[in-house]
Parts: C-alpha cells; sequence; structure tokens
C-alpha cells in the first residue's frame, strides 16, 4: 500500500520478478479492506498513507487477530515515527529512499520466519513459558500469547539456548537476516513488545547491561 504511484509500480515489478502476486492500494482504507479480503503472505505499508496511515491499518489488523507479516515504508527519519510502527506490530521497516533488492530481501527473510522449523525441532520452556515451534505457539502461564512472526522467532532464538548472552547485532542477524547498520533499537522495541505480551513471564527475558539479551533457564 503505497500512495506514489512510482514508487509502487517500482516495488510491484521488483517483486513481480521474484514470483510474488502483487495488489497494490493507493489508499488506507481501501488497503485495509483489501488485506482483509485477500488473506496475502505479507503486507508492505507506507505509514504516510491516506485515509487510514499505515500505523493505524497494522493496529486494526493486529487487533482483528491477523498477524500478516508487516513491513512498513516511511519518508519519515524520525525514530518515534519507526518506534511507533514497530509497537503497533510491524515486522520491520525501510526508510525512503530504499533499495528495491533490500525491500525483497527484507521480505523474504520475515517469510522464511513464517515458514516454520526444521521437522523434529524441540518445545521450548523457560520460566512459564512454553514455546512449541512446530505450531508456532506462545503459552505463558498456561494462558495463549499471540505473537507476530517476527516476536515469535525472537523469543524461539533467545530460548534456545538459555544462558546465552547474544548481542543486539547477532540477534538482527539471526531473527531479522541483515547487518547491524539497519539500527539495534528494533531489537530495544521488539524485546519490551515480548515481555509484555508475556506478563510475569516476561523476566526471563534478562537485559545484560552493554552487551545485550539472554533468556534465564
Amino acid at each position: 500500500m503505497e500512495d506514489e504511484r512510482p514508487i509502487a509500480d517500482l516495488v510491484r515489478m521488483y517483486l513481480t520478478r521474484e514470483g510474488f502476486g502483487v495488489h497494490v492500494e493507493y489508499d488506507g482504507s481501501a488497503g485495509l479492506a483489501a488485506a482483509r479480503k485477500l488473506r496475502p503472505v505479507a503486507c508492505v505499508l507506507d505509514i504516510g498513507l491516506p485515509g487510514l496511515t499505515g500505523t493505524e491499518i497494522c493496529q486494526q489488523l493486529r487487533a482483528g487477530g491477523d498477524w500478516t507479516p508487516v513491513l512498513f515504508l516511511t519518508a519519515r527519519d524520525d525514530e518515534i515515527d519507526r518506534i511507533l510502527g514497530l509497537e503497533q506490530g510491524a515486522d520491520d521497516y525501510l526508510t525512503k529512499p530504499f533499495s528495491p533488492r533490500e525491500l525483497v530481501a527484507r521480505i523474504k527473510a520475515v517469510l522464511r520466519r513464517t515458514a516454520g522449523p526444521p521437522e523434529g525441532e524441540r518445545v521450548r520452556q523457560a520460566g512459564g513459558i512454553v514455546l512449541d515451534p512446530g505450531r508456532r505457539s506462545v503459552q505463558a502461564g498456561g494462558v495463549p500469547v499471540a505473537l507476530t512472526p517476527t516476536e515469535f522467532d525472537l523469543l524461539a532464538h533467545l530460548l534456545h539456548r538459555p544462558g546465552r548472552v547474544y548481542t543486539r547485532e547477532e540477534l538482527l542477524a539471526s531473527v531479522w537476516g541483515y547487518a547491524a547498520h539497519a539500527g539495534t533499537r528494533t531489537v530495544d522495541v521488539h524485546v519490551a513488545q515480548v515481555r509484555a505480551k508475556l506478563g510475569a513471564s516476561g523476566s526471563v527475558i534478562r537485559t545484560v547491561r552493554g552487551v545485550g539479551y539472554t533468556a534465564d533457564a
């Protein structure tokens, strides 16, 4: 969903080349309706859409239980806008001007994260959290927890080796699939979101000052 037609056409061209079916809307309200009707594998949202903004679309999708991966495009260079988007449930973002090839790579990365784990990967447990990679489900204190694809994979990565301290750069590379120059603040926002959703069990994820994060066994 992109209101600048040249950018929308460019994105469409690159995604089509990679074998994706692409549906474009130029207005936020129409975009939300299309996302609900078509059930795409992923949504690319411009934050500054007319009608409904990209963050409002993401918020409404998540409120309705739709966890389709969302990637934001924004011309805004303000960190507050990017963090707000992530807090509304976005999986990733790119700031304009951007490389169409990087956009394709980011979309492929988030789709790999939702494709499921290798067959036979074990259930992980820690501090009242039960994470089932096969079903991509999480419970905390016996209560189901709804996580975005990126939030799920971040938690799964931390629980894979409890006690192991991961730097923010390592988490960006392993979970998001790209290098540290993209901004480690993304990791901090997602960790905060996961902790909040896990409630009391969120204390399992511990900050190691000056280094990164770990999950207690």
